[in-house]
């Protein structure tokens, strides 16, 4: 009976490693989607630019990401190409949150120069708790930035480009 429990709790003890280590996997699998959706959008922002010769004619003051009728971050096709606003949504969903509290977007207003920046599911490259977040931008940036404490998402992106 003795050796009955032994093997049970053997077997508990392997099972939550194992659940662990799984969840770890998905944070990491949910960073690299992130990662791959924003720079991603860098590609169809340059095909846009090619097009419209601008990023857009709206200004998109630095807030929240959303789809935005005259921006880039616009899912509607201006010249036959449509703006990145699939590519940043599909970024804002991997993470699990709402795009109020994981997502910044700028654009400038001659429509010369965009950023937009997710943050990470998984809890900073130091395993902190706080988070790190990813960024592209019009210069060809695609970066993490590494917050300090007391940083916020808004730290990672200033005047249309990453920090």
């Amino acid at each position: 009976m003795i050796e009955h429990l032994v093997v049970v709790a053997i077997i508990g003890i392997l099972a939550s490693v194992v659940l662990a280590s799984l969840n770890t996997a998905r944070s990491r699998g949910a960073d690299a989607a992130i990662k791959a959706n924003l720079s991603g959008t860098r590609a169809a922002a340059e095909l846009y630019y090619d097009t419209n010769s601008n990023y857009g004619t709206a200004t998109f003051a630095e807030a929240a990401c959303a789809n935005t009728a005259s921006t880039i971050f616009s899912n509607v096709a201006v010249g036959g190409v449509a703006g990145i606003w699939n590519g940043v949504s599909a970024a804002i969903t991997a993470n699990g949150g709402t795009a109020a509290n994981v997502s910044r977007c700028s654009q400038s207003s001659a429509g010369g120069a965009w950023a937009a920046v997710v943050t990470l599911k998984t809890g900073g490259t130091a395993n902190d708790a706080i988070p790190d977040t990813w960024c592209v931008d019009s210069t060809g940036a695609s970066k993490t930035d590494t917050w300090a404490t007391g940083e916020t998402i808004a730290d990672s992106v200033a005047s249309d480009a990453c920090i």
